[in-house]
């Protein structure tokens, strides 16, 4: 008989970043524009792997632009939750092909989970925190195992959970970047004017914040950006994020050859 396969002892030198490597980043990144702190994070080469994470929605393509002119080899995660708008999908095909993206997945839902926990395709209509659970969460948290740092496009104007957003934080040992936290919508648009880029189609009909198609809904004058998302439910974040403050009272190549994860 053969001698059982040794066990092969090995390092894990991956970085796991604690809330004093953030503090130290925010202090070091005070003051410095968006566009210099991203080439200057990629350029260091210190944080380990990292990806941008993006819903290819209406503000998506400011974050995408900044971080292709920093480097276009960057990989950029897109969680298709098979409930996207058509619109949203097009997009995502146009921006690619504009701004030169060299590095672009996508992760969807697995087929077994769906079958199960969703046959159907109606778990958004009772049980919208489960849908995405499985068709959003769970997908970019297979994508994120082999990232040490995440780069998000969340901003502190959009909802009133996402208020004071710090540049860098920790989340379960790995360092998420918001890059355009302290951005305003004035910064957005003059930003998308500057470099002449692609609206999303949606917009202009009144969708200010794009997420799955049957959870989506235009924006009344007044309301904070994301009012539109899971309206009617007491819900503001689909999991990827955790709310940053609690609500009162209470992101030629056309990707279709992407890597799915």
């Amino acid at each position: 008989m053969g001698e059982a396969a040794r066990n092969i002892d090995f390092i894990d030198a991956r970085p796991t970043f604690t809330q004093a490597d953030a503090d130290a980043l925010n202090a070091r990144f005070e003051g410095v524009d968006t566009a210099t702190l991203l080439k200057t994070i990629f350029a260091e080469n210190q944080l380990g792997e990292i990806g941008l994470v993006s819903s290819f929605g209406t503000e998506a393509a400011v974050l995408l632009h900044l971080v292709a002119q920093a480097d276009s080899e960057i990989p950029v995660i897109f969680v298709d939750t098979l409930k996207m708008f058509p619109e949203t999908l097009a997009y995502r095909a146009q921006l690619i092909r504009e701004l030169g993206l060299k590095n672009t997945q996508t992760v969807e839902p697995k087929a077994e989970v769906l079958a199960d926990k969703d046959e159907n395709g109606l778990r958004w209509s009772f049980d919208p925190d489960g849908c995405c659970e499985i068709r959003k969460v769970e997908p970019l948290a297979r994508a994120k195992s082999g990232l040490d740092t995440w780069i998000s496009g969340r901003k502190s104007f959009q909802s009133v959970t996402r208020q004071n957003l710090p540049r860098f934080e920790v989340e379960d040992g790995r360092l998420k970047i918001n890059p355009l936290g302290d951005w305003v919508k004035d910064d957005l648009d003059a930003y998308f004017e500057d470099h002449d880029l692609s609206r999303h189609p949606m917009e202009e009909q009144g969708y200010l914040s794009v997420g799955c198609a049957p959870c989506t809904s235009k924006v009344k004058p007044g309301e904070d950006p994301r009012a539109g998302r899971w309206r009617g439910w007491d819900k503001s974040e689909c999991g990827i994020h955790e709310e940053v403050t609690p609500i009162p009272g209470a992101d030629d190549d056309d990707g279709a050859n992407d890597p799915v994860f």
